[in-house]
């Protein structure tokens, strides 16, 4: 048994299996394919759920990988223990009714004992306690010393999860030695110390479970393995935890140098060390399949874990984003097995680099805020309105919030927080405007015995089609008539289903004189396609004959969008760098929506080069071709995928010339020439990282052209100008006029405040040695009054002299307040008293110790404010 690298052990076990028979798969996304019983991918097992299931068909009964896993029930407990990790790698041998005990068994043994030459006597096995043909194999086909076999209950040596597929599991243990042991007589495997380290697992999946406890045998017996490969490390290298396995200590050096810290030294330290360097593998594979930080889901897992890293940077004494930094050393020790790391680098770092850098901009207000509310605390439970306070306000999620607490034996009133939350979340869900698309919830399971359609829309606008199903009301129907709101599937359509951001062709059926108007077409998880429709006339019965018909007009604009969008994301490529990702787009026939990964709005131009160079290959007149070949290679062709997307073995790309290629399943123009031209119209912000393009072409920036002439049009006549030509000039002119005329009434204000000071200075009242001046002004507005109230004050030299003067202008009551050196010192501030006064009329505002302005609500109660002015000095001065 020698020494063996983490990333050795893998290309080993992938290798073996492969002499076996079994297919190499690279690893699955992180992000689940159409499984919404999952947020994060958790096992090597997990991807292949239909694969068991046989819903979809195995590219080969024999199968091994390793799978990337994330796992996030105890991410408080992460890096308290050395124990706990959120990223880990599943090694996984598959049958898929193929082979099944005599082979699975023998294999691992030889894998362990042969290949990394484990000494067999520091290998036990466990079996299910019924499970006497496992067992046997080990003992007399394995050679496995019968004393090194132990049989356990249903509670460890069983899978099952409800009704379904279940079976008996036989792990294989490695002694650690007695220096590991708990010391009891009954230490032994299945204990809870740390001396049997559970290294591989055989799950047999041989029986079906009803749901209530009766089991029978399966026609098709499967395989399931799992082996932790950090776990099989740990063997491997003689090291207590994975912290300690050679490509995770590289990563936690890197962030050992940057904090000036060194692992074992202080158990707080390591704390934070761990948590840094479990949560940047994470992070770095979430991002590099796809995930971004957000506020729900997937993407607040990623934005928790990167916080909670950046976090423990700076208990680390950190002060600076470094997190990108460290992203580097993980890809360096992993671009090996994952090439895809490297090719997103420049991208993972920069969704990395900007959320920790918003952070940083929110945690340490959050953290004073949180200390403040600490201090006011006279429980040790921190109420639920203050922790939502933080979270809604200064965005400090309330796992950090209750992590910081523990840490100070403090807990969070965690029902009210949700309580608030819920009611936020109803708030908001009420103000939402329901999606046209729940109209489709539940239609797809209409059609589960119905075959997929075939679609022939790619080269056909009209195509002969069968009716095979019609819904209606939510149930299937033999028939349809005229007036009918119905759902058609056909075996064969023209009309492309919504899927990639392209929205749904519309068009018409017809038969024997009935015409059927489609105004949507989606399909479900089968391919079968659900064209969405109202019977016009006439009736449409199942089995009938029918001619499917695109409205090829709209088609057409929605082609041209589509080939837009694929020139588009190549051009921001350029002009921006190849961070720049497609994160979302939508396709339809006036427009095309386009959502890309840049982290700060483009420039001018930017944007000008961006359109320019779509607007070229336009007039290159590129030709755009759309092939179906094999995923290898496509990909070897350089082929750009959609992040995080997961596609099948056959690929259809869209090539632009030599500009652009990608995956895409859409419908495209043959030729960039029949684009006509490229106009973007807006660009704008969604999310962090995230920005968006609108754009239009052909007939569509005719339309937008014609808009913008008649604004431009009714602009000039509004101006009085001769001509849109004249337009500029006019507009300068009519600047020039409005400001002259705002001088001029700038400067009688003046002279009328240069008038009234005096009159006002007068009818001033002394508050002890505080003159006062109290008034309302008819007519003054917030300008005017703000004159006055500084000609009051640079007249007073240095006498202790308030004023306050209340003005209504345009249905707006206003009041001015300044106040002198002399009597700031003796402790008014006209902030305060404005606001005072204010709330006599029913309003408030505020403003420096030296001028302030409040606005009035109730206009009647002006005098009233005014007449109290001189008794709220009073009080403010005791």
């Amino acid at each position: 048994m020698k020494w063996t690298g983490l990333n050795d052990l893998r290309e080993a076990y992938l290798s073996f299996f492969e002499s076996k028979g079994h297919l190499r798969l690279p690893s699955f996304s992180l992000v689940p394919n159409n499984d919404k019983s999952l947020l994060l991918i958790n096992s090597g097992m997990a991807p292949m759920k239909k694969y068991f299931t046989g819903e979809v068909t195995p590219p080969r009964n024999r199968v091994t990988t390793c799978q990337k896993c994330i796992r996030t029930p105890d991410i408080e407990r992460v890096g308290i223990t050395a124990r706990h990790g959120t990223y880990f790698e599943m090694l996984g041998n598959f049958s898929f009714g193929d082979y099944f005990k005599h082979e699975a068994q023998p294999w691992a043994w030889e894998f362990l004992t042969k290949t990394l030459e484990i000494p067999a006597e520091r290998l036990w096995c466990s079996v299910y306690e019924d499970d006497d043909e496992a067992a046997d194999i080990w003992v007399k086909e394995v050679g496995v010393d019968p004393t090194h076999i132990v049989r356990l209950g249903k509670e460890d040596n069983f899978w099952e999860h409800g009704q379904g597929p279940c079976g008996p599991c036989s792990e294989i243990y490695f002694d650690r030695g007695e220096e590991y042991g708990c010391g009891k007589p009954t230490c032994g495997v299945g204990c809870d110390c740390d001396r049997y380290m559970e290294v591989w697992n055989n799950v047999f999946s041989q029986f079906n479970n009803d749901g209530n406890g009766n089991y029978t045998e399966l026609d098709q017996k499967n395989i399931d393995t799992g082996m932790g490969l950090e776990r099989l490390a740990c063997v491997m290298q003689g090291v207590d935890n994975l912290f300690l396995v050679d490509t995770v200590q590289n990563i936690m050096k890197h962030i050992s140098k940057i904090a000036g810290k060194t692992y074992g030294d202080n158990e707080k330290d390591d704390i934070s060390l761990r948590v840094i360097t479990d949560h940047i593998r994470s992070t770095t594979f979430m991002i590099g399949d796809g995930v971004m930080p957000s506020n729900e889901g997937r993407g607040y897992v990623l934005r928790r874990l990167l916080r909670r890293a950046a976090r423990h940077g700076k208990l680390l004494g950190i002060d600076r984003p470094f997190l990108a930094e460290v992203c580097d050393t993980v890809i360096g020790e992993n671009r090996n097995c994952y090439p895809e790391l490297a090719e997103k680098q420049d991208f993972i770092k920069n969704v990395i680099s900007n959320e920790e850098e918003n952070f940083y901009k929110t945690i340490d207000q959050g953290l004073a805020i949180l200390n403040t509310f600490i201090e006011k605390a006279d429980t040790t439970v921190l109420s639920g309105d203050d922790a939502f306070k933080l979270n809604d306000t200064y965005g400090f999620p309330l796992d950090l919030t209750r992590e910081i607490l523990a840490e100070k034996g403090m807990t969070v009133d965690e029902e009210r927080f949700q309580a608030l939350l819920t009611e936020q979340k109803n708030r908001a869900r009420a103000a939402r405007k329901q999606s046209d698309t729940d109209a489709w919830a539940g239609t797809a399971d209409l059609f589960e015995d119905v075959p997929a359609t075939k679609f022939v829309g790619y080269t056909d606008m009209t195509a002969n089609a069968q009716v095979l199903a019609i819904a209606k009301a939510g149930e299937r129907v033999e028939a349809a008539e005229e007036g009918d709101d119905v759902i058609i599937v056909l075996n064969t359509t023209p009309f492309y289903a919504e899927s990639g951001g392209q929205i749904g062709d519309k068009g018409t059926i017809t038969v024997n004189g009935a015409e059927i108007v489609v105004t949507d077409t989606k399909k479900n998880t089968q391919a079968v396609f659900m064209h969405h429709a109202v019977v016009k006339s006439g009736e449409l019965n199942v089995g009938n004959d029918v001619v499917a018909s695109v409205d090829t007009a709209r088609r057409q604009s929605i082609m041209r969008n589509h080939t837009a969008a694929h020139l588009l994301q190549a051009a921001l490529r350029s002009v921006l760098g190849t961070h720049v990702e497609q994160a979302g787009q939508l396709v339809n026939a006036d427009r095309v929506r386009f959502d890309f990964t840049h982290f700060s709005a483009m420039k001018p131009e930017e944007v000008e080069a961006v359109e320019a160079m779509v607007n070229e290959k336009i007039m290159e007149g590129i030709t755009v071709t759309m092939e179906e070949m094999a995923i290898e290679e496509a990909k070897k062709l350089g082929a750009m995928a959609l992040f995080g997307e997961k596609y099948g073995d056959i690929v259809r790309v869209v090539t632009a010339g030599d500009f652009s290629r990608e995956f895409c399943g859409g419908t495209h123009v043959d030729n960039a020439s029949k684009l006509g031209m490229f106009k973007i119209v807006s660009e704008s912000g969604v999310a962090a990282g995230v920005r968006r393009i609108e754009a239009v072409t052909g007939t569509g920036v005719l339309a937008l052209l014609n808009e913008n002439l008649r604004t431009l049009n009714e602009t000039a006549a509004i101006l009085k100008a001769n001509n849109v030509a004249d337009l500029t000039a006019k507009a300068t002119q009519v600047m020039a006029e409005s400001k002259e005329k705002d001088r001029v009434i700038e400067a009688l204000n003046a002279k009328i405040a240069a008038n009234s000071v005096n009159d006002l200075a007068n009818n001033a009242v002394m508050v002890g040695d505080i003159k006062v001046v109290a008034a309302k002004v008819e007519g003054a507005d917030s300008g005017a009054l703000r004159t006055m109230c500084d000609k009051m004050r640079d007249s007073a030299g240095d006498a202790a002299v308030v004023s306050v003067l209340a003005g209504v202008a345009d249905g707006k009551g206003t009041l001015a307040c300044a106040v002198t050196k002399s009597a700031q010192a003796k402790g008014l501030k006209a902030g305060v008293l404005v606001k005072a006064v204010a709330q006599v009329a029913g309003g408030n505002g505020g403003g420096k110790p030296d001028f302030a302005m409040a606005g009035v609500k109730d206009m009647a109660k002006i005098d009233e404010a005014i007449s109290a002015v001189a008794g709220i000095v009073e009080a403010q001065l005791g």
